[in-house]
């Protein structure tokens, strides 16, 4: 397996990221454990995760899936073998939120003693904050670079707009520049990365790692009706992709997984993997039979007539 470059060439992923969001919200420390281990043995090596993952689930703070994740990387002692991405800017709670110069230099001290490391690999703007010149954020990572916290930086919730504004900044005052944008992008919800933000990530090199790369399961095939929703607690929005587009997409995939002897969740990794502005999906796996589709991906040789009918089906 090739390992294939992240934005820049220093900071080397194989093709798939594993997305920590799961961690201290749908499994918990053990079976997260488990999981990590099971990814990191097939020889995987990125793992990405946000300060604010996973505050939503009831009775959790934010931080859950960091300090498992530094638990792990403790436990393990591989450190230096793990990308580790996480990203900064969503309301923590009590005020602790945005993109301002001195929120960030404390957001990271936070998310390293979590982490139980002394730097991350990709430190990312999560969600954009307009109330902020883009200069005073970047000037934040700027500091955060030369103190050895952090190696990269890269965007994710960010308008087309402020993104170009950003990267433009970093030129212009020889401040660090975005390496990635993480974006939601799928086979499913394709339109809003290839009209706005592909074109960008192109001229720019930037590497692309996409979140939702199943679409919360959907594109896994294990949301076919109503009935199966409850299934899930990430369930609840399925009837939104019960309609023809989402429909035609699921057989696709069943024809497409049935032809390579594999998972729709497989072929729709691979699928992302092929893309020429694609570097890596983001995909979680909540059990040992998820992760095996996660694995499988980046060894599926999708053929033109593969590749062909998904884009078809999946045209908007």
């Amino acid at each position: 397996m090739e390992k294939r470059q992240l934005g820049h060439a220093d900071l080397n992923i194989y093709p798939v990221v594993f997305g920590g969001n799961v961690f201290g919200w749908t499994i918990d420390e053990k079976h997260s454990f488990e999981i990590l281990n099971g990814f990191a043995e097939a020889g995987f090596n990125a793992i990405d995760t946000a300060d604010v993952y996973s505050r939503w689930a009831p009775g959790n703070i934010g931080g859950e899936s960091e300090t498992i994740i530094g638990k792990w990387l403790k436990e393990k002692k591989n450190r230096h073998d793990v990308v580790v991405l996480t990203k900064v800017g969503y309301d923590m709670g009590d005020g602790r939120k945005g993109l301002r110069k001195g929120y960030i230099i404390k957001a990271v001290e936070e998310s390293l003693k979590r982490l139980q490391t002394d730097y991350i690999d990709l430190y990312q703007t999560h969600l954009d904050d307009e109330s902020v010149p883009v200069a005073e954020t970047l000037e934040a990572y700027d500091q955060l670079i030369k103190d050895g916290k952090v190696r990269f930086i890269g965007a994710s919730q960010m308008s087309p707009e402020r993104l170009q504004e950003s990267l433009q900044t970093s030129r212009d005052g020889n401040l660090p520049i975005y390496q990635t944008l993480q974006p939601h992008y799928n086979l499913y919800a394709r339109q809003g990365f290839e009209d706005a933000f592909e074109p960008i990530c192109m001229k720019n090199n930037l590497g692309v790692i996409t979140f939702y790369s199943l679409e919360s399961g959907f594109l896994s095939g294990k949301y076919r009706k109503r009935s199966d929703i409850v299934k899930s607690p990430r369930g609840g929005k399925m009837e939104n992709y019960f309609n023809d587009r989402g429909f035609k997409i699921l057989d696709a995939l069943d024809e497409v997984s049935k032809a390579y002897q594999t998972t729709p969740a497989a072929v729709s990794l691979a699928w992302l993997i092929h893309r020429e502005s694609v570097t890596a999906p983001i995909v979680s796996a909540t059990s040992l039979q998820q992760l095996d589709s996660i694995i499988r991906a980046p060894e599926l040789d999708l053929g033109p007539d593969a590749i062909g009918l998904l884009n078809s089906a999946s045209a908007w």
